[in-house]
């Protein structure tokens, strides 16, 4: 490790499941790292008792500087994680702006495309895209498990050869493998499919993955809400990247006979099984009464798509119901998945 790289000071803003598992391997890897919360008694426990962390990273417990209130950042972190929901990064990010040193980098690592908000606030040349490949659960506040390994990718938003991008690939290679990217909107793109798929489908139904792929009910509407969304990003120009090196979505969506469609099903089928626990993160936030993150997700191809007038259907009956849960004017049901019209 770069002894010049180690002496940058970094913050990661919010300590959940992601963020806290971040912030706890770089600590023990050497880094000065601070984390903000929202909660002052929640900054004490980090401080006085650490994060426990278990799970495919091993078990252990970091103590490291921690502090309530973006607001009361010292303005001299050269690095910042954002692990907050993407709920609340409009919040977070106008109170960032002035606690920002000249040089200092800002990463996401929020589901869904994240990026361009927070461009539009802090400046393109302070925000560097990121993808967060891995599963993690949050316990309760300080106790934290890595569930599934994974990776990053880090890019600069334009597509610019950008020396600092090694910088932050060497933090996060504390974390998890982190690889460099030239294409991050295609990269950030193709994780937002699935999570479309994924997240906001089992947020309206209420299942997990297993039980909603075994339903050819459910494989149909995947498939639709992955045409939409390739379609959307055609009319924006984004070239799509292969998702996790395996679901190359062109060739996946390519027309063919039915030997074409019995494998499209098959894998589906094959990813339910793999992954059949796997509970959905926006249907946890709904089950908490709280909102969710549906803009940033499944509301990035519908407002995209009547943007650039390409048809959504499927994505939009979907974005509603989300919205209709949330508003308690729909009950999260497996029913939800019969009024969806494909």
């Amino acid at each position: 490790m770069n002894r010049t790289n180690k002496k940058l000071k970094i913050a990661v803003v919010g300590a959940g499941a992601i963020g806290g598992i971040c912030a706890g391997l770089i600590k023990k890897a050497g880094y000065d790292v601070t984390v903000v919360v929202r909660r002052e008694a929640h900054a004490r426990q980090i401080m006085e008792r650490g994060i426990h962390i278990t799970g495919i990273a091993g078990e252990f417990t970091v103590k490291m500087d921690a502090l309530a209130g973006v607001e009361n950042l010292a303005p001299d972190r050269d690095l910042l994680l954002l692990g907050v929901k993407a709920t609340a990064l409009e919040d977070v990010v106008q109170k960032l702006s002035s606690r920002l040193s000249p040089s200092a980098m800002v990463v996401s690592l929020q589901n869904g495309f994240c990026e361009q908000a927070l461009a539009d606030v802090l400046g393109r040349d302070r925000v560097i895209g990121c993808v967060t490949g891995w599963g993690a659960t949050l316990h309760s506040d300080c106790d934290l498990e890595m569930t599934s390994t994974g990776d990053f990718i880090v890019g600069n938003i334009d597509g610019n050869k950008d020396p600092r991008l090694e910088k932050v690939q060497a933090i996060l290679n504390r974390v998890l493998p982190c690889q460099i990217s030239n294409n991050i909107g295609g990269s950030l793109y193709s994780k937002l499919i699935i999570n479309s798929c994924i997240t906001s489908v089992g947020a309206v139904c209420g299942l997990y993955l297993g039980q909603m792929l075994a339903q050819k009910k459910v494989r149909l509407v995947f498939l639709r809400i992955m045409e939409e969304a390739m379609a959307v990003a055609m009319a924006m120009d984004i070239e799509v990247e292969i998702f996790a090196g395996k679901l190359n979505y062109y060739s996946f969506l390519e027309e063919g006979g039915m030997i074409s469609i019995l494998k499209r099903h098959l894998f589906l089928r094959v990813l339910g099984f793999k992954y059949r626990r796997l509970k959905s993160s926006m249907l946890q936030s709904l089950e908490r009464k709280q909102i969710t993150e549906i803009e940033y997700l499944t509301g990035f191809i519908t407002e995209n798509g009547k943007k650039h007038q390409v048809s959504t259907p499927v994505n939009d009956q979907i974005f509603d119901m989300v919205r209709e849960i949330e508003q308690g004017q729909r009950a999260i049901s497996p029913d939800n998945l019969d009024q969806i019209r494909i």
